[in-house]
């Protein structure tokens, strides 16, 4: 999967065209800077980010070629993207995660379905039963992308099928 999901548009600020966007994306920093493309919708437009500022809970911005509150207006409810190729990254996105399948000790425990925030970490949610598991490396044997799967270290009452 080459876009990555940043967040969405909210709402815009003030008349001058700058767009409110919620996102929970972990590596934020790498995506509004100057200068770095994003793509908006799902026709994916690209705009070039031209100035971005934290205001509360929500990422500020400016896009190239929207000048006013009537352009962005437009992109309201929308949904931003990055391209994989212009984020420089170490680790894996939550979107790599997404439908690997959870061992321990070679038994297949479910897919991961969802990716939740606890404050302190990550928590996998995974399967039908929907197992929680929390997304730290002293849990984490080994991800294998290739092979679609996470190894977990076995973790007492974790999975009480009770």
């Amino acid at each position: 999967m080459n876009d990555i999901y940043i967040g969405k548009i909210v709402n815009t600020h003030g008349l001058l065209g700058e767009v409110r966007i919620i996102s929970k994306f972990a590596y934020k920093e790498s995506v509004f800077q100057k200068n770095v493309p994003i793509y908006i919708g799902s026709k994916r437009r690209k705009h070039l980010i031209l100035s971005y500022r934290k205001h509360k809970m929500y990422d500020m911005v400016f896009l190239d070629g929207v000048d006013s509150i009537e352009k962005a207006e437009l992109y309201k409810g929308m949904d931003v993207y990055a391209k994989r190729e212009d984020l420089n990254v170490d680790g894996y996105y939550d979107e790599d995660l997404l439908g690997l399948h959870v061992y321990v000790k070679e038994t297949d425990k479910g897919e991961i379905i969802d990716i939740l925030e606890n404050g302190a970490h990550k928590i996998l949610v995974v399967g039908k039963r929907r197992y929680m598991i929390p997304y730290v490396d002293s849990f984490i044997e080994k991800i294998d992308l290739e092979n679609r799967r996470i190894d977990i270290i076995e973790m007492e009452g974790l999975f009480n099928e009770d």
